[in-house]
């Protein structure tokens, strides 16, 4: 490897939002990212789609443009390669080809890691060298060396998290507003805050990626994404944004996982969160991760989750545990070195209190019946509200009105068939909605 008394050579694979946001890091706080590490840190190479188009950060003049993957790979004076691209088959191949040529890899891939990172460890293990991925998570929250370092003494109880900013926006300013969801994914676009395709965001993909590599960090095991249990946000309507409000809580897209006598139990999933959480208090694009640990307690963490400075902020920080010459350690485990399967909580036996809205017979009886379901499945019912009359145009048939409950904690495969039971019933209409519960006492 180069001398630490040399330049920390870069080469970048991708230069769009947070490759410019990267760049201009690096050349605008050169002097205090010298004082920091002791050494220059300069990008050399960056490998781009198309050469001429115009950057939204001027490119310096000793840094030059390629559209070869191989001019990252054989240029020995380069010693650390930045993965920006997106994508999984070709940021794969690159960043295998950079770390068997004996260079450390940087990335934001969080679906890359989540489905294939152990082979990628593997060979980072096996060659000592670093495979850096702060920006993956939480864009500039710096919860990788958090769990890595800042908490590395503790056992992590519980870690939960609004871990995608896309569907924090969308579901603040339906709170806070009461417009329904594909007005407000609209003008999430027209901001930048979500996608042309906004799918990944939406179903909970992007958030159950990034809860995946939380979960390594955490309790050094692999919970296989294919397995995660995920929900998204789509049909999520304000009117039990408005019910969920009565009861006090807000509804949040949570990345949730904690380990119960010895089995880990995780999933992304839509959420009503007590008003008397700060979690519930994180409004806009913004992420937050609730961790318990322990020995400490609970740790909170909130800021931006992404865009060009905060993720290229991410980017600069795993930049700079390089250039100070530190010893490897990707998984923040040294025994052993690579995630272990996890022992798993059937998503069925999880247990959690619940909230359900029913579309209900306006006639006697009918309340007397629900409780009976719920009571057949051993599920009680905490609180409830009957509304009189129906609005959001949740009532299409008449005579009907909603009945809005939440349980005390069950068994979600004791509520999938007291809900099975209830939409089978006659005098329930509509397909039922639930959601988990998050109390004030989590």
């Amino acid at each position: 490897m180069v001398s630490p008394k040399n330049p920390l050579i870069i080469g970048m694979a991708g230069f769009g939002t947070v490759g410019s946001g990267l760049l201009r890091i690096l050349v605008e706080n050169k002097a205090h990212l010298f004082a920091r590490t002791g050494r220059e840190i300069k990008v050399k190479t960056i490998l781009v789609r198309s050469p001429k188009k115009t950057r939204t950060f001027p490119l310096p003049e000793d840094v030059r443009l390629t559209t070869n993957p191989d001019d990252l790979i054989n240029d020995q004076e380069i010693e650390v390669v930045v993965e920006l691209m997106g994508g999984i088959q070709a940021p794969l191949d690159l960043i295998k080809k950079a770390l068997n040529a004996g260079k450390h890899v940087v990335t934001a891939n969080k679906a890359l890691l989540a489905e294939t990172g152990n082979k990628l460890f593997a060979i980072a293990k096996e060659k000592g060298l670093h495979l850096a991925y702060e920006a993956s998570i939480c864009g500039g929250i710096p919860i990788v060396e958090t769990l890595k370092q800042g908490l590395g003494a503790n056992k992590v109880k519980s870690l939960l998290g609004i871990l995608n900013g896309t569907c924090n926006y969308i579901l603040s300013e339906m709170t806070s507003k009461g417009l329904p969801f594909f007005e407000v994914l609209k003008k999430a676009q027209q901001l930048g805050y979500a996608e042309a395709d906004p799918t990944l965001d939406i179903e909970g993909t992007d958030a159950a990626h990034k809860l995946a590599l939380l979960i390594r960090l955490a309790w050094g095991v692999e919970y296989p994404f294919s397995d995660l249990p995920v929900r998204g946000v789509a049909e999520v309507t304000a009117s039990d944004i408005a019910y969920a409000r009565e009861f006090g809580y807000r509804i949040k897209l949570i990345g949730e996982a904690q380990m119960i006598d010895g089995r880990l139990e995780a999933g992304v999933f839509p959420a009503l969160v007590h008003e008397t959480l700060l979690l519930s208090q994180v409004s806009g694009a913004y992420n937050a991760v609730r961790i318990d640990g322990d020995a400490v307690g609970p740790v909170f963490l909130h800021g931006k989750g992404a865009g060009d400075s905060p993720t290229g902020s991410a980017v600069a920080a795993d930049l700079l545990t390089i250039a100070r010459g530190h010893t490897p350690d990707n998984t923040g485990f040294c025994a052993p070195p690579l995630p272990t399967p996890a022992a798993v909580i059937p998503p069925d036996e999880a247990q959690s209190h619940y909230y359900i809205r029913l579309l209900v017979l306006d006639k006697p009886g009918v309340l007397r019946d629900v409780a009976a379901v719920m009571a057949d499945n051993n599920i009680s019912i905490a609180q409830a509200i009957q509304k009189g009359d129906c609005d959001d145009g949740l009532c299409p048939e008449s005579p009907t009105k909603p009945f809005v409950f939440m349980t005390h904690k069950a068994s979600a495969r004791g509520i999938g068939l007291a809900l099975a039971k209830l939409e089978g019933s006659g005098f329930v209409h509509q397909k039922p909605v639930c959601y988990r519960v998050f109390t004030n006492h989590v």
